[in-house]
């Protein structure tokens, strides 16, 4: 049998855990895991940004800027 960890508290998942709040132990873990994405605790790694993209206009402005 293969043991699963939540993500957030490290905890192992037991069959007893809430199928709605997988793949984390309970919903209150579920929810601390959404509010570090949307107070940005989590970052997907890109590209540099160039001198020109730092600007403050949104890409679609910059292309109707450049017609």
């Amino acid at each position: 049998m293969i043991s699963a960890k939540c993500p957030t508290c490290g905890k192992a998942l037991s069959p007893a855990t809430d199928p709605a709040a997988l793949p984390f132990c309970t919903s209150r873990c579920k929810q601390i895991d959404l509010g570090r994405w949307l107070k940005e605790g989590y970052a997907i790694p890109g590209r540099p940004l160039e001198e020109d993209e730092e600007s403050d206009e949104s890409p679609i402005e910059r292309d109707l800027d450049e017609e």
